[in-house]
């Protein structure tokens, strides 16, 4: 850790010297090759641990899309040493995939990045989240020094890690900044903008110019009525819809331009018994007049509607021999939540289970800690009541995967939760 906590200082140093010193480059698509040194957890694997610093050679493909947005993929091969005190551990190597979203600061100053990589260990995979910052060096037109310190964070095991970067890259090619320069904010790039002085707020087609001065919505090109007055609604032509005795068709159009206040029409504009909304039940005799086009009615013009079960489930894992739950509020907790307060008459049982490691009766009592952990969480910090949410631990009863393995173990180490209720739903036509 002291060796990578250095190798972040000097980066950052570095970055920091050479801020103002940078002019604003194009931005740039790259090939690169690398080596790293990175700082494994020691609790890993579990459940030995042991592993302990080691490197990694890799490759990296980025794409730079504008000049603060980019993408990239990475492949490395990864050696971890093991601590020499633990009896139990070895060396582990692998490889270790990864694609990040890189957000590049003005004059290329340096980069900050996002990602998840894919770690394969021997039989151990971990998929972890990935932060970090770095910068570019310039050699020469072709070739960049990469320069990098990143932190990773394991889904599944609650691991963290460090590593930092120092690499070579091939520039691909240089996109032209110029080419997303649009002067006059009119939403046109200047190199395709022919009327590249449109005052602002003005609307123009494709080309930046074709201007609709009586603001109508349609273009002076196309407008045959070009002096419309503001408000007015307008055909296709420009020129304004006229419907003088407000039936809906307009007088080009209306047989009948002395309609009733509220008659019902057809599409000639005259009275008459129709289905206004289509669904086999003229008006006279529709109890539902706006009956959605997809619903299947009855005799009555109204949408028939039919029960259906609908269910949630809350899924959780925790970690070796804990009942700690680590994401209170996640995504999927809330979801359980929402359903749970939709639907007020269901009631939930919290099943706690525990991987087969170690005394059955610690397991069952463990597992009854997980179900009660949730239960909890659920009553004091979501507002559930009570009498609606049960607890059960089933121990090593029920494993989901049998196999002695880590990732089976962790698989097992789990809360399960499901509920239903019955809904009305609308009947399609």
């Amino acid at each position: 850790m002291k060796k990578l906590t250095m190798c972040v200082a000097a980066a950052l140093a570095a970055v920091a010297s050479t801020a103002s010193a940078q002019d604003a480059p194009a931005y740039e698509n790259w090939v690169g090759a690398f080596g790293q040194y990175y700082s494994a957890d020691r609790m890993k694997p579990e459940p030995i641990g042991g592993l302990t610093d080691g490197k990694t050679i890799g490759a990296e493909f980025g794409f730079r899309f504008d000049p603060s947005w980019a993408v990239r993929f990475e492949l490395n091969r990864i050696m971890l040493n093991s601590e020499s005190d633990n009896p139990f551990a070895s060396s582990n190597d692998g490889t270790q995939v990864g694609a990040d979203m890189m957000y590049f600061l003005p004059e290329d100053v340096a980069y900050f990045f996002g990602g998840i990589r894919q770690q394969s260990l021997q039989e151990d995979n971990y998929r972890m989240a990935a932060a970090g910052v770095g910068k570019h060096w310039t050699i020469n037109d072709h070739l960049r020094l990469i320069t990098e310190v990143a932190a990773y964070h394991d889904f599944g095991q609650q691991f963290h890690e460090y590593s930092a970067k120092i690499g070579i890259a091939y520039i691909l090619g240089v996109n032209d900044v110029s080419a997303t320069r649009d002067a006059d904010s009119d939403g046109v790039y200047d190199a395709i903008d022919r009327c590249p002085s449109t005052p602002a707020g003005t609307q123009v087609d494709a080309t930046g110019c074709n201007i609709d001065m009586d603001g109508d919505g349609v273009l002076n090109g196309q407008d045959q009525c070009p002096m419309t007055a503001a408000g007015v609604n307008v055909d296709a032509k420009g020129c304004e819809i006229k419907d003088a005795d407000n039936d809906g068709v307009i007088d080009s159009m209306d047989s009948c331009p002395n309609t009733a206040a509220g008659a019902r029409v057809n599409a000639k504009g005259c009275a008459v018994d129709l289905d206004t909304d289509n669904d086999g039940v003229l008006d006279s005799r529709d109890n539902c007049l706006n009956t959605p086009m997809t619903d299947k009615v009855d005799s009555d013009g109204c949408s028939i509607f039919e029960k259906k079960e609908v269910s949630v489930a809350l899924d959780m894992l925790f970690g070796n021999n804990s009942s700690v739950i680590s994401n209170p509020d996640s995504a999927r907790i809330q979801e359980f939540v929402s359903f749970m307060n939709r639907f007020p008459n269901t009631q939930a049982v919290i099943e706690g289970h525990s991987s087969a490691v170690g005394d059955a009766g610690y397991n069952m009592t463990l597992s009854k800690k997980r179900a009660q952990a949730v239960r909890t969480l659920l009553i004091n910090e979501y507002g559930l009541d009570s009498d609606r949410v049960e607890a059960i631990g089933f121990g090593e009863t029920q494993l989901k995967n049998t196999a002695n393995t880590a990732a089976a173990h962790r698989e097992n180490r789990r809360i399960e939760v499901k509920v239903t209720a019955l809904v009305e739903e609308k009947v399609n036509r």
